[in-house]
């Protein structure tokens, strides 16, 4: 008994190295990775699309009066690690209405511009030369912004708030 599982175990060998023989003269090169060897070649997989910096506003930078809610539906999506770019004059006598930037907790604070509940992440000089730079850093996270200047008119009025939701990076195929 002890003879035939050892004669059947050499003959499973004997097959599959049969299997495996005709393979290789069926795919010439199979082993020369021209796209039949494992691992694949480097560039034949996914990879993450890198993360963009993107203006708020685009040219329009962040200013009174300019719709951003439109702006963003129209630019996003918008992915974990992308910058929202918020480009503004800092007071001056010639800048009699600085701008800022709060992020508010909750859509519900958002819709009321209730700036009690908001957090002030960028004031009225850090827009000045590049701007201020925030990343969206958490994925499935709505980001609620706002400008929190003129006791809340800039963001109830003025039309400066804006609000996005940060999706999972996507992935570019090579081929």
């Amino acid at each position: 008994m002890a003879i035939a599982r050892k004669f059947g175990r050499a003959m499973v060998l004997v097959v599959i190295a049969s299997v495996m023989m005709g393979a290789s003269l069926a795919y010439p090169g199979w082993n020369n990775n021209n796209g039949y060897a494992w691992p694949p070649k480097q560039d034949n997989g996914p990879t993450e699309v890198p993360p963009t910096k993107v203006v708020v506003g685009g040219s329009e930078n962040w200013h009174f009066g300019f719709d951003y809610s439109t702006w963003a539906n129209k630019n996003g999506p918008f992915y974990v690690n992308d910058t929202l770019v918020f480009k503004y004059d800092p007071p001056s006598d010639s800048n009699t209405h600085p701008h800022s930037v709060y992020m508010f907790p909750s859509f519900w604070s958002y819709m009321r511009c209730d700036l009690k509940r908001a957090t002030m992440v960028a004031n009225v000089s850090d827009g000045a030369g590049d701007g201020f730079e925030f990343t969206l850093s958490q994925k499935w996270k709505f980001y609620f912004f706002a400008c929190g200047e003129s006791g809340g008119f800039h963001c109830s009025t003025g039309k400066m708030r804006f609000s996005v939701v940060s999706l999972p990076r996507p992935w570019k195929w090579h081929g």
